[in-house]
């Protein structure tokens, strides 16, 4: 059975699926995101610009497996970015960004775009690939100005898609959504269930797997 490797250091990505029952290598990727957007260029569809970042992920801890002797494994490379006001929003890394992204958000609805890309290896080498996205719109409420200044000194806004969690502190200010939970948590299960499977790899085979790691395990 090939393991599963997780090419993010999100920590909500590796909860989420450990709730769903497996529990994944971690191995994070080095890309420079702003480079590899920057070569896309303007015109590209807000959805090839997640899809092609997840895939970079990937591809970039490839080098790192083999050096493991990881030889028989599943890869899974991730990206977030919320569409408002046509234009992808990512980390906004400061307060100053989180703050003025807040304002433009705030009882407004936008789009969270997770791309997902899915490689199986043998022998180190890449015997499939399989990647897509998955969008779910987000309708944000209006925080006020405490509790938003709150929100901005807890860090959490500052690294993190579009400013918010759906899981964290800022699901007090998420009104609903229209699609996939998980998705905007950071890893979609239902796409990337389908990915799986297009590469030869069903759940099931993964809950087998973890079938051996207590639960405990799995949660912490």
């Amino acid at each position: 059975m090939p393991r599963l490797v997780l090419a993010s250091a999100s920590p909500a990505r590796l909860a989420v699926l450990h709730a769903a029952g497996v529990k994944p290598l971690v191995q994070v990727s080095e890309v420079d995101e702003d480079a590899l957007i920057a070569s896309l260029g303007p015109g590209t569809p807000p959805a090839q610009v997640v899809t092609e970042l997840a895939r970079a992920k990937a591809t970039d801890i490839l080098p790192v497996l083999r050096e493991q002797r990881l030889r028989d494994a599943v890869v899974i490379g991730c990206d977030s970015m919320l569409l408002i006001d046509g234009a992808l929003q990512g980390k906004p890394g400061t307060v100053e960004a989180a703050r003025k992204r807040w304002r433009t958000m705030a009882g407004r609805s936008g789009e969270l775009l997770t791309g997902h890309a899915v490689l199986r290896i043998r022998d180190d080498e890449v015997v499939a690939e399989a990647a897509d996205h998955s969008g779910t719109v987000v309708h944000f409420g209006t925080p006020t100005d405490e509790e938003l200044e709150a929100y901005l000194d807890s860090g959490e806004p500052l690294e993190v898609a579009g400013a918010f969690t759906l899981d964290g502190h800022g699901g007090w200010f998420v009104e609903r959504i229209e699609g996939d939970p998980s998705s905007v948590i950071g890893i979609g299960l239902p796409l990337v269930r389908r990915l799986l499977a297009e590469v030869g790899i069903s759940v099931a085979r993964l809950w087998a797997e973890n079938a051996a790691i207590p639960l405990e395990s799995l949660e912490n």
